[in-house]
């Protein structure tokens, strides 16, 4: 049998589990590519830190990890809670196990992120729901759109025998009426269109959102920006993205004005995300940005629904924002996470990161 000639590290990186290694110090010595996926940042900005710098205080036992490396012990943690220092909460299962490395003892840590695969789950069923949803629009926009288009011919056509104009004021309506249910049956279809894609830096839509929002001063949220200037530029259709980005942050500008939160906030953030996974392929780099608001959180009974054209919360509000936004970043092949409890919403949207050198081949 022929044996192969792998590379340890390149090994380790192929695997879905995180792992992180730690001296008798607690202070980082490895970690593999989903490890750096868990701290959403690369290794030179992880090894030589201590563990404890990149949660929030308290929420590791580090004087149980200090008698675990002391007595040689490992143990087990199930649905263990992760409180990350950028408000991120992540659910994993860990193992700890002593190893000795170098004739130094030091603990690894193996951690199953049991969120990561909830969310598969919920995005592939997401995906199968939009798209059902969506066909069943278009199903009913070709019944509704054949006899406007009908109506509305008729009402013309009549428009022209009658004598009066306090008559043809009914006629106009019926024109106007049927043109009003015409443009609703074309924003819930989407946009169809297929994305103008070209190598561009993402901070510039993000920046004519942010210009847009300071622009409209009634609302008097204050609107943060902290980017990840390193992000390469991506192949992406400035406008659509602009568009997604918009439509959610004006969810948040509502939902925020509604609720009368105190010191509203809407932060919008950039980081580069590793070995992400979007709809089966798996993605080294990609660009996300954060869009965080401080308010009441997303009612429960529509979580599962809110993507969903016509769903809403709010007060006059269309449901149609969301659907638009989630179809545009489809066109891109990315996807949005949400993460909403009071206090803290979040969305997320995922774009691959490709090298233009091999996006042109």
């Amino acid at each position: 049998m022929q044996a192969y000639d792998f590379n340890q590290e390149n090994l380790l990186n192929f695997m879905n589990t995180a792992l992180v290694m730690v001296d008798r110090q607690l202070s980082i010595v490895f970690v593999n590519q989903a490890g750096e996926a868990l701290f959403e940042t690369g290794s030179k900005h992880i090894y030589g830190h201590a563990l404890a710098d990149f949660f929030v205080a308290g929420s590791i036992d580090v004087n149980r990890l200090r008698a675990a490396i002391r007595r040689g012990e490992d143990f087990t943690e199930n649905e263990l809670e992760l409180h990350f220092r950028d408000d991120r909460i992540v659910m994993a299962d860990l193992t700890v196990t002593n190893i000795h490395f170098n004739d130094k003892p030091h603990l690894l840590f193996e951690l199953r992120r049991i969120d990561q695969q909830s969310r598969i789950s919920r995005e592939n069923l997401q995906n199968a729901q939009h798209f059902a949803a969506r066909e069943l629009i278009r199903g009913l926009a070709h019944e509704i759109k054949n006899p406007l288009g009908g109506i509305r011919g008729a009402a013309q056509l009549l428009e022209k025998e009658l004598p009066s104009d306090e008559l043809r004021e009914f006629t106009q309506m019926i024109v106007e009426q049927s043109d009003r249910l015409r443009n609703l049956v074309d924003r819930l279809l989407g946009p169809n269109a297929l994305p103008q894609l070209k190598w561009s830096n993402l901070h510039q839509a993000l920046e004519k959102v942010r210009s847009l929002m300071r622009m409209d001063s009634d609302h008097g949220i204050t609107i943060v920006r902290d980017y990840d200037p390193s992000i390469p530029d991506v192949h992406i259709d400035q406008e659509m993205i602009q568009q997604a980005v918009l439509n959610i942050v004006k969810n948040s500008i509502q939902a925020l004005t509604e609720a009368s939160t105190p010191s509203p906030e809407i932060r919008l953030i950039t980081r580069v995300g590793r070995q992400v996974t979007i709809q089966g392929k798996r993605h080294p780099l990609v660009a996300k940005i954060h869009i965080l608001d401080n308010g009441p959180g997303i009612p429960h009974g529509i979580r599962d629904t809110l993507f969903y054209p016509m769903v809403s919360s709010k007060q006059n509000g269309s449901g149609l924002g969301l659907s638009i936004a989630q179809t545009l970043i489809n066109h891109h092949g990315g996807r949005i996470d949400v993460d909403s409890r009071h206090g803290h919403t979040e969305f997320i949207l995922y774009l691959p990161i490709e090298r233009q050198e091999l996006a042109h081949e």
